[in-house]
């Protein structure tokens, strides 16, 4: 018994070191050098997506906003609105990606919607036009960008890795964003990469008066 004891010693101090997975860090900034939140970074290449199991979102609506703005999603989740206002709200989407629309009273939610395929869905309210908020739907590995304008990716594999950077506010003709780098990561690699995005202005912009009496 000591024997296999001490054996099994030897086993795991001479089995090799498991290789430690890379990190990235993607810093996104506008073209005045503001931190853009709501990006989405997604990861193509070498690096494998983690498997997930399908999650339902909320999708909340309050003072006539969309909260998230962006939110991301894979194949197989699901979203559901809720109407935390004292308005009525008409969510809406005309997207090829999933065509929907719900009335939700005050305090009202939706059922859960699926979102099977991939893609941005662009939401709206029929009676509020500020109203905006976008689904993205990908099979890729993506994380969205924090109130510093930073993603932040870890334990990935060593290999290429293709950056792209998408924003609601991106110009026309960049549906699944932009290309931004090829990276060549290493286990154990610590990298950053700073993105400068065009964007257009921020549509989004309900008058205080308005959030006050919703």
């Amino acid at each position: 018994m000591r024997y296999m004891a001490l054996l099994l010693i030897a086993v795991v101090m001479a089995a090799p070191a498991v290789a430690q997975g890379a990190s990235l860090s993607v810093i996104v900034v506008d073209q005045g050098g503001r931190p853009v939140e709501d990006a989405v970074v997604t990861l193509a290449g070498d690096t494998p997506t983690p498997r997930t199991a399908a999650t339902t979102y909320t999708i909340d609506q309050k003072q006539l906003t969309f909260l998230p703005f962006v939110q991301v999603l894979r194949p197989g989740d699901s979203v559901v609105f809720r109407n935390s206002d004292r308005t009525r709200h008409h969510v809406y989407s005309f997207s090829t990606t999933r065509a929907f629309e719900f009335v939700l009273a005050p305090g009202q939610s939706s059922t859960p919607l699926a979102l099977p395929t991939a893609g941005v869905a662009a939401v709206g309210c029929n009676i509020h036009d500020g109203m905006i908020n976008y689904l993205y739907v990908t099979a890729a590995q993506a994380v969205r960008t924090d109130a510093r304008g930073i993603a932040d990716f870890s334990g990935l594999h060593a290999g290429r890795v293709e950056v792209s950077v998408w924003q609601p506010r991106l110009p026309p003709g960049h549906p699944e964003g932009v290309r931004q780098a090829t990276l060549d990561l290493s286990a154990g690699d610590a990298r950053t990469l700073h993105v400068v995005l065009r964007l257009r202005p921020d549509p989004r912009r309900p008058s205080d008066h308005e959030r006050m009496r919703y």
